[in-house]
């Protein structure tokens, strides 16, 4: 029998996949994403640290077991630490200023991730909250781990692929996904609709990365 977890994942296609194996992915693992492509992702996607870290202090205050809350707070020094310093040493590799991240607008993708991890934040509920880290956080192992190596020599290309492929990241997913086959079965709707809505706005967010004429 399937995994609850894999189920949300294969009734999410082919969305999933066109993620999974988004032009943006294959050209950031060969290290040509053009700079003004790489610099509107960045910058689109530094803007979800402030939410991201609502929804998962949510989902710590949620949950139902102390070693998932445990988990959770590890997770959450990690993406205040580690992830956000990659993002700084980033936009100052690219040249990318205060004033273009300030002025450049939310791309209607970021409104709509943005707008769903505070909905599940806000929903008083851990598999809400679990279905969209589920797939927030499993589109991106599933691209890192295929990256072929040897990586890109600039940091900025290699340094996201491993922060997504590293054995920690690696059971922080598998976490997520035990988590949602525990609680998700007893709420399947609710788990399916924000999966399938978060699955969606994560392809979308890969095409968004193009929009920078």
């Amino acid at each position: 029998m399937a995994r609850f977890s894999e189920e949300l994942k294969q009734a999410s296609e082919p969305y999933w996949s066109d993620a999974v194996n988004h032009r943006f992915v294959q050209e950031l693992c060969a290290g040509t994403v053009a700079a003004p492509v790489m610099s509107r992702y960045l910058i689109q996607d530094h803007r979800f640290i402030d939410n991201f870290l609502s929804l998962l202090g949510a989902a710590m205050s949620h949950a139902d077991l102390f070693e998932s809350r445990i988990t959770l707070g590890r997770f959450i020094g990690m993406i205040s630490g580690d992830e956000n310093d990659y993002f700084l040493r980033s936009f100052k590799a690219l040249g990318v200023s205060d004033a273009e991240r300030a002025n450049q607008p939310d791309g209607e993708p970021t409104k709509g991730l943005n707008a769903i991890m505070l909905e599940a934040a806000r929903s008083g509920s851990y598999a809400a909250a679990i279905s969209v880290l589920a797939v927030a956080e499993g589109i991106y192992l599933d691209w890192g781990i295929k990256a072929p190596k040897p990586h890109p020599q600039n940091f900025v290309y290699t340094e996201w692929i491993t922060l997504h492929d590293n054995d920690y990241f690696q059971g922080f997913v598998e976490f997520l996904r035990r988590e949602l086959d525990r609680v998700g079965p007893a709420q399947d709707a609710l788990c399916r609709d924000y999966f399938t809505r978060t699955v969606k706005l994560e392809k979308a967010f890969f095409d968004d990365a193009y929009n920078c004429a």
